[in-house]
């Protein structure tokens, strides 16, 4: 059976974790893998969940399954919090899924049962992991542009140009905010005309909501995904609870589709749960009580967007300060792009050889592609890493 067997190649970003692990050098600097870190480096439980774990260990009496399409309840209360004032109420069905990344996957797997083979227009550069996700559910993937490396800004041109030329029918893969890995973040007037090319060319809209509340805040965030919701008939959207409440381990999300009728989503929900039914059977429980506990108590709300915000800010302020260290180190602006960005991730600019010697001479870690991690850096970082990266690029 496993005579031919081969390993695959390593995951770009998570074989980074174990090499990290394994340096002995104090000084190395981990701007690989996408998590949220405070000053000290850690990766921080919010007071929030901690409160609602504790109410969620008094009060639960049982563990019963929860059904494919999770906790509806749940559901309904991040519906709130993606689509606000734009709800479109009975025309939208959704289930909980095991993280952002499941989400994704639940929602190619309906397109794949609904219009087999689609081809989804997916950005260039996107996060590695959508095309092993789109591929495993049997759809067809084409890219469009959406980066400019050398201003560092997004394609917006280009990307409606491509889009223009993709047949009606096609689905078209958007980042709903937070860019990642590029940072580049989209105007209201750039999500207006690309919902109108949109519209215009009977595209269907796939949104991958995995940061809301990183890039501007959780209204602003989502300025795309309710702008389209109110504008067009049908899209999905898959949204990931990892970030903005810090619960990356418990893998919670949601996938929402929403249909033309209150009859078509209930068919939409009935087809993401059989979906969901094979690929994991059902969602653990943990992570959607902790977030709906949160978001039923208005204490608790409040207490989560300040600590969001507060992360958030913290970001934008490596943001700032690596900008304005590259700024002194350079005396050029050639780095101002990190101060512009949104979200955790920037590309640096960096070939995948420079990567390498990073890694291997400095100590600092980074994705080939030239990805970073903001949130990764701490104050006391930012001076080597400017350092080692001007080393490298010289």
């Amino acid at each position: 059976m496993f005579e031919t067997v081969q390993a695959p190649p390593p995951d770009p970003i998570l074989s980074l974790i174990g090499l990290f692990r394994d340096d002995p050098r104090p000084g190395k600097i981990d701007l690989g893998i996408g998590v949220y870190r405070d000053a000290s480096g850690n990766t921080p439980i919010l007071r929030a969940v901690k409160e609602a774990e504790r109410r969620l260990l008094e009060s639960e009496t049982t563990k019963r399954y929860l059904g494919p399409e999770g906790d509806l309840a749940f559901c309904a209360a991040v519906s709130r919090v993606v689509f606000g004032g734009a709800h479109p109420g009975a025309r939208l069905a959704a289930v909980q899924t095991p993280g952002g990344g499941g989400a994704v996957r639940v929602l190619a797997g309906l397109l794949s049962h609904v219009r087999p083979g689609v081809t989804v227009h997916v950005p260039d550069p996107t996060w590695s992991n959508h095309y092993s996700i789109l591929e495993d559910a049997g759809l067809k993937i084409a890219n469009y542009p959406c980066f400019d490396a050398a201003r560092g800004v997004a394609a917006v041109g280009p990307m409606l140009e491509a889009l223009k030329r993709a047949a009606p029918g096609d689905a078209v893969l958007l980042h709903a905010c937070c860019h990642n890995p590029t940072g580049a973040a989209l105007s209201h007037a750039d999500w207006e005309a690309l919902c109108e090319v949109v519209e215009k060319r009977g595209l269907f809209p796939f949104f991958d909501f995995a940061y809301q509340g990183f890039g501007d805040g959780l209204d602003e965030d989502a300025y795309g995904v309710r702008l389209f919701a109110q504008r067009l008939p049908e899209m999905v959207a898959a949204s990931s609870c990892s970030k903005n409440f810090g619960i990356y381990r418990e893998r919670t999300g949601v996938a929402f589709a929403l249909g033309r009728t209150a009859a078509q989503a209930e068919a939409l929900l009935g087809q993401m749960a059989g979906v969901a039914r094979v690929l994991y059977s059902m969602p653990p429980n943990h992570g959607a009580a902790i977030v709906r506990l949160i978001l039923e108590d208005q204490a608790l709300t409040a207490s989560w967007k300040q600590e969001l915000t507060g992360m958030r800010e913290a970001v934008q302020a490596h943001r700032d300060a690596l900008a304005a260290a590259f700024r002194r180190a350079t005396n050029t602006d050639h780095f101002d792009f990190l101060q512009h960005h949104r979200g955790m991730f920037s590309l640096l600019g960096t070939t995948p050889e420079q990567a390498v010697r990073l890694r291997k001479e400095f100590g600092v870690y980074i994705v080939g592609d030239g990805r970073i991690n903001l949130a990764g850096l701490r104050e006391d970082q930012i001076d080597p890493f400017v350092t080692a990266v001007l080393a490298v690029c010289a």
